[in-house]
């Protein structure tokens, strides 16, 4: 029970309630005729200064996240769990309680029952409290909106609820106007979708989600009463976070307020209050930690998409008021997230490393020509959980550690980078049968200290010396992935050549070396082509993407469409592409590609390769490279038909030192390949468009010499020393 007031109190709303109640009662008594001229003269005058929001209603609403079939939710974000429905969607049960149980005259006043309200008053001070109310369903709709409008101050919402006389002659006022240019049916259904039903469910719509986990349209007798019944005190009545025996009480109430009102019959409302309770509490998932349990993994996707969103002009001129449009702006995201390709992703990736082991495999795939993200995934929770102690990323992590960001600069991707030293060539016209005998190691002008160098220049080395050496071009180099090929194909195009190939096809340098190289250092970056810059499954996936659409880069897109709460298009969901190479560039890099995963070139000059198992695996039309960084650090492969491509790097996120070893990437290999084969499933097999005869250029491999009939006396030579070091 509520305490009793202090005497001064209740002196103060003694004298209030009198004043007030004069005032009512002297209007009441006017003949009907002229009172109604009255009230309308006032509210036509005061309709044209109603505040914005009781004009054009703009309430906080969630906003839902779609994966790409529009149907499959992600997540919600929100401040205010309140989603507005029409009427038509809204049970008539539920639109009879809330009238029986709040305002029974509700059809026939004019915004405000100047009666009811004086009968209240005079109820109210005779038993010292509030026992009875006096606003219509119009002045608490208006009092609803005044004390939660986003565009007023803190000041001016707390004034919307204050015990005063002006205030409620203002809300009289508000109601009368508003009675007079919007139907019955409107206000009803704005105040359904705006009062609190307690257990932080605004809205009916929210309400019947988190009681009964159903859509309002669907409410029965029973159900729609019992909500009804919670707004004159939402959170003493709750059944949830309240006294339960309380809400059935006030349930039996409104039935019995609906069969006084004729909504229904006696045996009707009889037969609902015998009813039991029955609950099904249904949380709203809030933000990208509430993806659920069996997907905490697309959190980074979710993640992803909100970063994104905070970028966008078209949601506000600031990250906080993005921020702020995505949690109250009720809009309706449909995301390029591919529920089957985000399935396998997963998969694979905790397949190849588990939930908790400290080594990562982040995968992601993209779709060329568009640039849409379709999956994202790596064997952690995306989660604000602890870790045990010294584990600052797994198993549970909200850092970026597929697309990079923050505090995650990304990871060496080995030989995939050759992929840019062979599009900077080509571009320069050299074609693809450009060749050189290949040693086992490579003196090159750059100077270096470092274990392993030639007479104090850097000199790198093939990892398998007598499977790579020897003479080759561009499709078997990049086949065998032949290390000294491709660092002398880079020196004679220009290493910052190779680098500005690598930014134009969406490599980022997030490390601050990295970026004091490109920026000041490119021409003599000697080691940029064997990828010692760190890099993101997502660049990668994309700039392979970009290669795959025949130059067509394309800036990454988490959305496909946007659609506002009135049901206009929010223009951010088409991709945002430009060419970036000649079509007949990414061709024949594309054809020296097909060596690697197995397949055979269109000129037929493919004669082995690192990853010749993903041919089997996504049979149809596929090219891709792997890359293993100094002392197979990290592993990598990034694969690409027509429709997809597809990254994933094998790291240890915490401890660039931790070596995941040569061992794994056969394993990585085969993960990658299973989710490019996912997402091609059902799609119809394209083959990739041969290069030029001019790109391609004529094979001149030299030709065996006949052995002598006695064998030379050996001479000293260099290179055959440094070879059988390698």
């Amino acid at each position: 029970m509520p305490s009793p007031r202090p005497p001064l109190s209740r002196l103060l709303t003694v004298l209030l309630a009198g004043l007030l109640a004069g005032l009512v009662l002297a209007l009441a008594a006017l003949p009907t005729g002229l009172l109604g001229g009255f009230v309308a003269n006032r509210a036509l005058g005061a309709y044209a200064e109603l505040p914005d929001a009781l004009r054009t209603p703009a309430q906080p609403q969630r906003s839902y996240l779609y994966a790409n079939d529009g149907t499959t939710l992600i997540t919600t974000f929100y401040d205010v769990n309140r989603t507005d429905v029409p009427l038509a969607e809204i049970a008539p049960v539920m639109r009879q309680a809330i009238v029986a149980a709040e305002d029974r005259r509700f059809y026939s006043h004019g915004g405000a029952d100047l009666r009811g309200i004086a009968r209240a008053l005079v109820a109210n001070v005779a038993g010292g409290g509030t026992e009875q109310g006096g606003s219509t369903l119009t002045m608490q709709y208006v009092r609803n909106v005044l004390k939660t409008d986003p565009t007023r101050t803190a000041e001016q919402r707390q004034a919307a609820t204050e015990q005063t006389v002006a205030r409620k002659l203002q809300e009289i006022r508000y109601a009368n106007a508003l009675e007079q240019s919007l139907s019955k049916d409107e206000i009803l259904n704005r105040y359904l979708n705006i009062a609190y039903f307690g257990s932080g469910a605004y809205g009916v719509a929210a309400a019947a989600q988190r009681y009964f986990g159903k859509a309002p349209a669907d409410l029965t007798l029973g159900e729609a009463a019992l909500l009804a019944g919670l707004v004159q005190s939402p959170d003493a009545y709750s059944p949830i976070d309240g006294d339960k025996d309380a809400a059935l009480a006030r349930r039996g109430y409104v039935l019995d307020a609906m069969a006084e009102t004729g909504a229904i019959t006696t045996a009707q409302a009889a037969t609902a209050t015998t009813e039991p309770l029955r609950l099904r509490p249904t949380a709203q998932p809030n933000g990208c930690t509430a993806t659920g349990p069996d997907r905490d993994g697309w959190g980074f996707f979710c993640d992803y998409l909100r970063q994104w969103w905070l970028t966008q002009p078209a949601f506000g001129d600031t990250a906080e008021e993005r921020e702020q449009a995505l949690r109250r702006g009720g809009y309706r995201v449909v995301t390029t997230l591919d529920p089957m390709v985000q399935q396998t992703a997963q998969a694979q990736a905790t397949k190849v490393y588990g939930y908790d082991d400290k080594r990562a495999l982040p995968i992601a795939a993209v779709e060329p020509g568009t640039g849409r993200v379709l999956a994202m995934a790596v064997n952690r929770h995306y989660s604000l959980a602890d870790n045990p102690a010294g584990q600052a990323n797994h198993p549970n992590t909200v850092n970026p550690l597929i697309s990079g960001g923050a505090s995650v600069d990304g990871y060496q991707a080995g030989s995939t980078f050759k992929m840019f030293t062979m599009l900077a060539a080509l571009e320069a016209g050299k074609p693809l049968a450009t060749g050189f005998d290949a040693p086992a190691k490579l003196p090159t002008r750059y100077a270096s200290d470092d274990e392993g160098n030639c007479a104090g220049t850097w000199c790198p080395a093939n990892a398998n010396p007598e499977w790579m050496d020897g003479y080759r071009m561009m499709w078997d180099g990049f086949g065998r992935s032949v290390n000294t090929y491709f660092v002398w194909l880079a020196e004679q195009v220009g290493q910052d050549r190779v680098v500005e190939m690598a930014q134009r096809l969406g490599i980022t340098f997030r490390a601050d070396a990295d970026a004091a190289f490109a920026r000041d250092g490119a021409a003599n970056w000697g080691a940029f082509t064997l990828g010692v810059a760190a890099t993101t499954p997502l660049d990668l996936a994309n700039a392979y993407a970009t290669v795959a659409a025949e130059g067509t880069y394309c800036t990454p897109l988490p959305v496909v469409s946007v659609t506002a709460p009135d049901g206009g298009t929010v223009d951010v969901g088409q991709p945002n592409c430009k060419r970036v190479l000649e079509p007949d560039v990414a061709r024949a890099a594309t054809d020296a590609a097909r060596c690697p995963v197995g397949q055979q070139s269109a000129y037929g000059q493919c004669n082995g390769g690192t990853a010749t198992g993903v041919d089997r695996i996504v049979g149809r039309p596929v090219a891709g490279k792997t890359g293993s960084s100094e002392r197979n650090a990290t592993e990598t492969f990034v694969g690409f038909t027509p429709q997809v491509a597809v990254a994933g790097i094998a790291a240890n996120p915490d401890d660039a030192t931790d070596l995941v070893g040569s061992a794994v990437q056969t394993r990585v290999i085969d993960a990658v390949a299973r989710v490019i084969a996912a997402a091609v499933t059902g799609e119809p097999v394209r083959d990739f468009t041969a290069p030029s005869r001019a790109l391609a250029g004529t094979p001149q491999r030299p030709q065996p010499q006949p052995e002598p009939e006695t064998t030379p006396t050996p001479t000293p030579n260099p290179l055959r020393w440094l070879r059988g070091r390698g």
